[in-house]
Protein backbone atom coordinates (compact mmCIF):
# COMPACT_ATOMS: atom_id res chain seq x y z
CA UNK A 1 0.00 0.00 0.00
CA UNK A 2 2.86 2.32 1.21
CA UNK A 3 4.65 1.92 -2.53
CA UNK A 4 1.48 2.25 -4.61
CA UNK A 5 1.18 5.63 -3.02
CA UNK A 6 4.50 6.91 -3.64
CA UNK A 7 4.20 5.73 -7.07
CA UNK A 8 1.18 7.54 -7.41
CA UNK A 9 2.66 10.79 -5.69
CA UNK A 10 5.96 10.76 -7.76
CA UNK A 11 3.55 10.25 -10.83
CA UNK A 12 1.29 13.17 -10.14
CA UNK A 13 4.69 15.00 -9.36
CA UNK A 14 5.74 13.99 -12.84
CA UNK A 15 2.62 15.48 -14.57
CA UNK A 16 2.91 18.62 -13.11
CA UNK A 17 6.84 18.84 -13.33
CA UNK A 18 5.95 18.74 -17.30
CA UNK A 19 2.91 21.04 -17.50
CA UNK A 20 4.93 23.23 -15.55
CA UNK A 21 7.51 23.11 -18.35
CA UNK A 22 5.14 23.76 -21.04
CA UNK A 23 4.11 26.51 -19.15
CA UNK A 24 7.48 27.72 -18.84
CA UNK A 25 7.82 28.14 -22.82
CA UNK A 26 5.87 31.83 -22.17
CA UNK A 27 7.88 34.87 -20.06
CA UNK A 28 6.72 35.81 -17.29
CA UNK A 29 5.92 38.97 -19.35
CA UNK A 30 4.29 36.83 -22.11
CA UNK A 31 1.35 35.60 -19.59
CA UNK A 32 0.77 38.62 -18.11
CA UNK A 33 -0.44 40.05 -21.18
CA UNK A 34 -1.96 37.08 -22.09
CA UNK A 35 -4.34 37.15 -19.06
CA UNK A 36 -4.55 40.89 -19.53
CA UNK A 37 -5.84 40.35 -22.74
CA UNK A 38 -7.88 37.53 -22.38
CA UNK A 39 -9.48 39.62 -19.34
CA UNK A 40 -10.39 42.29 -21.95
CA UNK A 41 -11.31 40.13 -24.20
CA UNK A 42 -13.93 38.33 -22.10
CA UNK A 43 -15.26 42.31 -20.74
CA UNK A 44 -15.76 42.69 -24.41
CA UNK A 45 -17.80 39.60 -25.07
CA UNK A 46 -20.18 40.09 -21.54
CA UNK A 47 -20.44 43.65 -22.01
CA UNK A 48 -19.47 45.02 -25.48
CA UNK A 49 -20.50 44.11 -28.76
CA UNK A 50 -18.74 41.41 -31.18
CA UNK A 51 -17.85 44.71 -33.56
CA UNK A 52 -15.81 45.21 -30.56
CA UNK A 53 -14.21 41.78 -30.67
CA UNK A 54 -13.42 41.93 -33.68
CA UNK A 55 -10.19 43.84 -32.50
CA UNK A 56 -8.93 40.72 -30.78
CA UNK A 57 -8.95 38.51 -33.49
CA UNK A 58 -5.98 37.55 -35.55
CA UNK A 59 -5.44 39.53 -38.39
CA UNK A 60 -5.05 37.07 -40.40
CA UNK A 61 -8.09 35.49 -39.80
CA UNK A 62 -9.88 38.62 -40.13
CA UNK A 63 -8.20 38.85 -43.74
CA UNK A 64 -9.26 35.77 -44.56
CA UNK A 65 -12.38 35.63 -43.24
CA UNK A 66 -14.26 38.34 -41.90
CA UNK A 67 -17.57 38.44 -40.19
CA UNK A 68 -19.69 39.15 -42.50
CA UNK A 69 -23.33 41.78 -41.90
CA UNK A 70 -25.46 38.59 -41.63
CA UNK A 71 -23.54 37.20 -38.85
CA UNK A 72 -22.98 40.64 -37.26
CA UNK A 73 -26.78 40.89 -36.85
CA UNK A 74 -27.42 37.59 -35.25
CA UNK A 75 -24.81 38.49 -32.48
CA UNK A 76 -26.74 41.94 -32.61
CA UNK A 77 -30.12 39.73 -31.56
CA UNK A 78 -28.18 38.32 -28.01
CA UNK A 79 -27.28 38.97 -25.07
CA UNK A 80 -24.34 37.32 -23.13
CA UNK A 81 -25.58 36.83 -19.06
CA UNK A 82 -22.07 35.19 -17.92
CA UNK A 83 -18.44 34.14 -19.63
CA UNK A 84 -16.45 31.77 -17.18
CA UNK A 85 -13.11 30.35 -17.87
CA UNK A 86 -13.73 26.40 -17.61
CA UNK A 87 -9.92 25.27 -18.16
CA UNK A 88 -6.91 26.13 -20.31
CA UNK A 89 -3.82 24.35 -21.48
CA UNK A 90 -0.28 25.25 -22.95
CA UNK A 91 -0.38 23.94 -26.78
CA UNK A 92 2.98 23.25 -29.10
CA UNK A 93 3.87 26.51 -30.84
CA UNK A 94 3.45 28.92 -27.70
CA UNK A 95 -0.19 28.47 -28.77
CA UNK A 96 -2.81 28.43 -25.60
CA UNK A 97 -6.37 26.94 -25.40
CA UNK A 98 -8.97 28.21 -23.50
CA UNK A 99 -12.24 26.64 -22.95
CA UNK A 100 -15.11 29.69 -22.03
CA UNK A 101 -18.49 28.78 -20.69
CA UNK A 102 -21.04 31.52 -22.41
CA UNK A 103 -24.53 32.14 -21.04
CA UNK A 104 -26.55 33.43 -24.21
CA UNK A 105 -29.68 35.12 -23.91
CA UNK A 106 -32.20 35.57 -27.10
CA UNK A 107 -33.79 39.11 -27.01
CA UNK A 108 -36.36 38.01 -29.07
CA UNK A 109 -37.41 35.01 -26.91
CA UNK A 110 -35.79 36.01 -23.70
CA UNK A 111 -34.79 32.13 -23.69
CA UNK A 112 -31.84 31.89 -21.79
CA UNK A 113 -28.92 29.25 -22.48
CA UNK A 114 -25.54 28.16 -22.22
CA UNK A 115 -22.60 27.33 -24.97
CA UNK A 116 -19.23 25.98 -24.00
CA UNK A 117 -16.84 27.69 -27.02
CA UNK A 118 -12.56 27.22 -27.31
CA UNK A 119 -10.63 29.91 -27.42
CA UNK A 120 -6.76 29.53 -28.80
CA UNK A 121 -4.39 32.62 -28.32
CA UNK A 122 -1.26 32.86 -30.70
CA UNK A 123 1.52 35.07 -29.37
CA UNK A 124 2.70 37.61 -32.17
CA UNK A 125 6.06 38.59 -31.40
CA UNK A 126 6.60 41.41 -33.91
CA UNK A 127 3.00 43.10 -32.41
CA UNK A 128 4.24 41.94 -29.03
CA UNK A 129 0.78 41.16 -28.35
CA UNK A 130 -1.89 38.03 -28.06
CA UNK A 131 -4.62 37.35 -30.29
CA UNK A 132 -7.39 35.09 -30.48
CA UNK A 133 -6.89 32.76 -33.79
CA UNK A 134 -10.19 30.45 -33.33
CA UNK A 135 -12.62 33.24 -34.59
CA UNK A 136 -15.87 35.07 -32.74
CA UNK A 137 -17.54 31.91 -30.61
CA UNK A 138 -20.24 29.90 -32.30
CA UNK A 139 -23.32 31.15 -30.47
CA UNK A 140 -25.82 28.62 -31.98
CA UNK A 141 -24.27 25.58 -31.22
CA UNK A 142 -26.13 22.65 -31.67
CA UNK A 143 -29.19 24.78 -33.01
Amino acid sequence: MRRLIQTLLCSLLLLSAAAGAAADDLSRKQRKLLEETQIAYGATIRWGSMDDAIAYLDPQLRKSKPPTEFELNRYAQLRVSSYRERSSASLDGGQVERRVEIGVINQNTQAERTVVVTERWRWDPEAKRWWQSAGLPDLWQGQ
